[in-house]
């Protein structure tokens, strides 16, 4: 049982796309003459949706017929509409059928818009932890947007996020309600200030903040404008009122067990129906698919995945048909020695098992299980029930004799196994005294190396490439406060679930599997990188990492101290005493009362007080340089001095992080609970955390870091034969770099030259513009750009292979690395700039980062070769970034001294040398 990701809760605004489907399709008519333009529109959509927002929770919300609250509000509220076109308004009851008939909930709701119950069922989902995709092209909708809430327009292929919003309409989503309030919303009839449009609105809010604070200065605000706002003052509360969404709508009666969602579920087409529905009104191609996937009409096959809307509705995706699921699914519950026996005669048998255990936990280093489904075909399945507890649990097999009886089978590399997310499972049996070995796929990795930008849960992959879907963890144990353990779910219901577990990643890997062999590149990335580094962090997860908590805890004292202390002499610096963690009263006092200079501003106008802005006045001010010195210690306080020592595990004594491998689209790997990846190492008391991860007694910390591992490549992916001299003659490759730029000898580079000149490798590396460079270096922009001309002028190299990939990326969609993995942009074409921007940064930097990801993957997977192979004691106990660290015995420490560096830079040739450079010492810190 892998940890689950957040749902996702799909909410389409149908009226939005009724009219917007009408009048962008041309007059298409059915066999009887009807107009089904509008019908087409809506099947498109709704298809097109399922495919890039993958989610089990969705529904199609209309407007209801009749008045709503805001005609009591305001007589004249859409007074202006034209009637519903009669073509439209004979399509509206097919479209509705049809919609049913895919699968998709509706909702309607007399007396409100759908915008208001799509603003509803939004916040009602954020407070269930759901994240939310609102499917519209109403501008209105963009005041719904936070950090848990995007808008996507199927019809543009725009997507809105917070920074979307900003990018878009000049203001930030908690301003959008303002903005429309004053250019007001004519298809509506909701009057704004008279003359006033966009560019005036996003100016008076970014001048004063608020729209409340724009009326407060009206008074000030000169020319026409000002005078029509100032007509205007009575009426703006009332617009306010007619343009914001009610988000605190009643839907009972109209969501079942409404405030749940659980209602709101995305079901399997009904096939006849569509058909028919398809055949009455002339869908030739989409009546072809069914009739297809109907196998000549019987009724019972599952359809491709295309006919759901899924990745083989573009062709991009997989070929499904060759895979179709079974009409009546086998599982079995195993709860007597006859059935475990048959089933255990299957799975040696088999050529691939597809493998998932229950559990009581998400941490795999304490899950015990509840039970193990197995699966050897599609549709068939197993679920072996071993500690279920509930009232009405069945005599149960024993579990230690069920697992003295499986281990054989568990620890035989010779019997090829499959699993969703195989880590996890691996630590589930190693609590049991079980080693699994012959793990040859696993259906996360295989989505992750094909599209890493896409989720890769089981139930996002069933969806995406099956069109499947079975019963969700909530389905079968509740949420919430109402959740039940595992081990006291019903046994029967239990089954089904494990049971599609395991048949799903069967499923999906025969879809999954061919792709990946089909690209020799992805292949190589599967097999020789990810599917090995699964086993290699589950050893090194497995074997943590020991922690001084005494140090720690007087480390957090000492620090407790000093944050006081800092408080202090923060609240005299200010000259009064003031919460240090409230943005607008730390505004104020070093804006208004201190009257330091404003360097930034945020979206609504205000002062910024951000990290950057406080950095940029520290270097003139003493206030803001005890601000962040207090935020630097009270984070590495609670962070990590605090709580590092409450996640020592009892049994082990010590620390186990979890590092999830298929997160990061470059490659990278991710550390959590805890994050061992982000513990500051540019202050003094930062660098002290690491002294508290320490060697057992007779042993050492030894730490390997490769270094400049991402200019090396830089130097090889774009042959730039300046940067490949310089590492080859083993030159400070900045010197050499601030050589030619500023056209002197490498001995005669000065230490500002020098620093100049490695700010400009790594800021090109990460796509930094002129006006970044000049930011940095404390330049003007015209002497960063002069700089930035003279290095591609003698990087000429490095300059073609930055042109050359973001052309290359712009036509295919991705960028490669060294060693093959693909890595999406799925903004490099996007029409919104600052994500297209962001995709080209991204598009430079991707093949450095993800080929450096490669490379450290490559280098712990022959490290832990080497130390089986020599049978030592020596142990990986960490990967942080570039650099391994492991745990070795004094008498090992030479060989690893030795052997470590020279592993690591001969994992792969390339056309400049790799180096990696070690050190040892009783912790972390001193290894360095």
């Amino acid at each position: 049982m892998s940890p689950p990701e957040k749902p996702v809760l799909l909410l389409v605004d149908g009226s939005s796309y009724l009219y917007r489907a009408f009048h962008a399709m041309p007059d298409l008519r059915g066999p009887q003459g009807e107009p089904t333009g509008a019908m087409h529109g809506m099947v498109n959509m709704l298809r097109r949706l399922r495919e890039q927002v993958p989610s089990g929770h969705a529904v199609c919300v209309f407007d209801a017929k009749g008045p709503t609250f805001r005609n009591e509000w305001y007589a004249e509220y859409k007074a202006h509409r034209p009637p519903m076109p009669e073509d439209l308004a004979a399509q509206i009851d097919p479209i509705h059928d049809v919609v049913r008939l895919m699968g998709w909930p509706i909702l309607e709701v007399p007396g409100i818009e759908a915008d208001d119950a799509i603003g509803t069922l939004a916040v009602v989902a954020e407070r269930c932890g759901y994240d939310v995709v609102v499917s519209t092209g109403d501008k209105d909708m963009a005041q719904l947007v936070t950090p848990a809430t995007t808008l996507v327009n199927t019809m543009t292929n725009e997507t809105l996020d917070e920074a979307g919003v900003l990018a878009k309409f000049g203001v930030a989503p908690n301003r959008i309600i303002d903005y429309l309030t004053l250019i007001g919303d004519a298809v509506d009839n909701v009057p704004g200030v008279d003359k006033v449009g966009p560019k005036t609105a996003v100016k008076w809010l970014t001048e004063h903040g608020s729209l409340d604070a724009v009326i407060a200065n009206a008074a000030g605000i000169k020319g026409v404008a000002g005078d029509n706002l100032r007509k205007a003052l009575d009426w703006l509360p009332q617009g306010r009122r007619l343009i914001t969404i009610q988000t605190d709508c009643d839907l009972l009666g109209h969501v079942e067990g409404w405030p749940s969602l659980d209602s709101l579920v995305l079901r399997q087409p009904d096939l006849p129906g569509l058909l028919d529905f398809y055949s009455t009104h002339g869908f030739k191609t989409w009546k072809r698919e069914i009739e297809q996937a109907l196998g000549g009409g019987d009724g019972n096959a599952v359809p491709a995945p295309d006919l759901f809307g899924m990745p083989g509705d573009s062709g991009d995706g997989p070929e499904t048909a060759a895979f179709p699921v079974p009409a009546n699914l086998q599982y079995d519950t195993v709860l007597d020695w006859p059935t475990f026996d048959r089933w255990l005669d299957k799975i040696n048998t088999a050529e691939l098992v597809s493998l998932d255990t229950e559990t009581d936990s998400l941490d795999g280093m304490i899950a015990r299980i509840v039970g193990i489904s197995l699966s050897t075909d599609v549709g068939e399945g197993a679920y072996i029930p071993l500690r279920h507890d509930g009232p009405d649990a069945p005599d149960q097999l024993p579990l230690d004799e069920v697992l003295t009886r499986l281990k054989p089978w568990f620890e035989d590399a010779a019997k090829p196994k499959l699993g969703q997310h195989i880590k996890y499972d691996t630590h589930v049996l190693a609590n049991h005294g079980i080693t699994v070995r012959g793990y040859v796929h696993d259906t996360l990795l295989q989505s992750y190396v094909l599209e890493a930008h896409k989720p890769h849960s089981l139930e996002s992959l069933a969806q995406r490439h099956l069109g499947r879907q079975g019963l969700s963890y909530e389905d079968v144990a509740g949420k919430g406060a109402k959740q039940i353990p595992f081990s006291q779910v019903a046994v029967e219901r239990a089954a089904q679930y494990a049971c599609e577990d395991s048949d799903l990643t069967l499923h999906v890997h025969r879809v999954l599997w061919p792709q990946v062999q089909a690209d020799a590149g992805l292949l190589d990335v599967y097999q020789r990188l990810e599917m090995p580094v699964a086993t290699v962090l589950q050893r090194i997860e497995r074997n943590g990492v020991l922690i001084d908590a005494d140090l720690l805890r007087q480390q957090s004292q000492e620090l407790a101290q000093r944050i006081v202390a800092l408080e202090q002499e923060t609240y005299e610096l200010a000259g009064q005493p003031f919460n240090l963690g409230s943005p607008k009263q730390l505004g104020e006092i070093l804006f208004v009362k201190q009257g330091l200079p404003v360097v930034k501003k945020t979206a609504t106008g205000a002062p910024s007080t951000n990290e950057e802005v406080l950095e940029k006045l520290a270097e003139d001010y003493p206030l803001p340089a005890r601000i962040l010195e207090y935020r630097g210690l009270a984070k590495l306080k609670s962070t990590y001095t605090d709580k590092l020592p409450l996640m020592i595990n009892p049994r082990t004594g010590r620390v186990h992080t979890n590092y999830a491998q298929a997160v990061a689209v470059t490659g990278r790997l991710s550390s959590n609970d805890p994050n061992l990846q982000n513990i500051p190492v540019r202050t003094t008391e930062g660098r002290r955390i690491r002294e508290a991860f320490i060697a057992p007694p007779g042993h050492c910390i030894v730490s390997a870091d490769y270094s400049q591992i991402e200019l090396r490549i830089m130097a090889h992916i774009s042959q730039d034969e300046n940067l490949l001299r310089a590492f080859a003659e083993g030159v400070d490759v900045h010197r050499a770099t601030a050589s030619e730029v500023f056209g002197v000898a490498v001995d005669a580079v000065s230490s500002e030259q020098r620093r100049y000149a490695k700010v400009i490798n790594f800021g090109l590396i990460y796509g930094m513009s002129a006006h970044g460079l000049a930011k940095n270096l404390g330049i003007d922009r015209s002497a960063a750009s002069s700089y930035i001309e003279r290095y591609f002028h003698r990087f000429a190299g490095v300059k073609r292979y930055m042109d050359e990939t973001r052309a290359s990326a712009k036509a295919q969609g991705y960028v490669e690395t060294v060693f093959g993995r693909r890595l999406w942009l799925p903004e490099i074409n996007s029409p919104n700039g600052p994500s297209r921007a962001g995709a080209e940064r991204a598009a430079i930097n991707a093949p450095m980062q993800g080929t450096a990801a490669d490379l450290i993957k490559l280098a712990m997977v022959a490290v832990q070769k080497a130390l089986d192979e020599q049978g030592k004691a020596s142990r990986m106990i960490m990967q942080v970034h570039d650099e391994l660290v492991l745990e070795v015995p004094e008498a090992e420490l030479d060989w690893v001294r030795a052997e470590l560096p020279r592993l690591m830079a001969s994992v792969a040739e390339l056309r400049v040398p790799l180096l990696a450079e070690v050190g040892s010492g009783p912790n972390w810190e001193a290894a360095h």
